[in-house]
């Protein structure tokens, strides 16, 4: 990845001197040239190149009490998508990030500064970020136009996780009444004794989602 951006640094060194020759077209040849990143960028994620070792040690958080690796809020990739959803909005720092999503999630996620800061630091190799000293030693962070680019480009994506997180969200505040706990409980009981533990005949399987399906139904035609 970082060898992609130091070649593309060289083509740059090797205009010339800022003058005649860089003067015309500048700003459509940049515009074009961070579009090529960003597509180039795009392929590597896609045909699994990278940084992977990176990644997944970015977006794998320790449970601080006992030391095991937690399930993954975030897929692989997703965090970086987040970070820069948030700062597209406005600059920030990193501890404001870490605040932003778990207000995000409904505190369901909380970054720690382990999973955070090599995310930014991925970021802002890959110059989709930039970070300026401020006066009281911080760091501010914003967004840089070719991470605006490459934002755009993962639109789809970035769609698709704000759904699984208001599903999850809707899916807590359900589990706040003792009733509908208490309810979904017992259907994932009974799914667990009927279909995992004493096998299930595919007609019976059918019958059975056929039920859930029903009761789907039913709910979304409440007034």
């Amino acid at each position: 990845m970082r060898d992609f951006f130091r070649l593309q640094m060289r083509r740059d060194n090797g205009r010339g001197e800022e003058g005649e020759g860089r003067r015309h077209g500048r700003g459509r040849h940049s515009r074009m040239e961070g579009e090529e990143q960003v597509r180039e960028l795009r392929g590597r994620e896609e045909r699994g190149h990278g940084d992977r070792s990176r990644g997944r040690h970015a977006e794998c958080d320790m449970n601080e009490r006992g030391g095991h690796r937690r399930k993954r809020f975030f897929g692989h990739g997703e965090l970086r998508i987040v970070v820069l959803d948030i700062l597209s909005q406005d600059a920030s720092h990193g501890y404001e990030l870490i605040k932003s999503i778990e207000n995000m999630t409904e505190g369901h996620y909380v970054p720690s500064a382990g999973v955070i800061y090599p995310t930014l630091d991925f970021l802002e190799s890959n110059k989709l970020i930039h970070l300026e000293d401020e006066e009281n030693g911080r760091k501010k962070i914003t967004i840089t136009e070719l991470g605006q680019q490459w934002l755009a480009a993962h639109n789809e994506e970035l769609s698709q996780i704000k759904e699984r997180i208001a599903a999850k969200a809707v899916g807590r505040k359900l589990r706040t009444n003792p009733d509908m706990k208490r309810a979904l409980d017992n259907i994932k009981a009974v799914l667990d004794l009927k279909v995992n533990q004493q096998g299930v005949e595919p007609a019976t399987l059918k019958q059975i989602i056929g039920i859930i399906d029903k009761a789907a139904l039913d709910i979304s035609q409440l007034d």
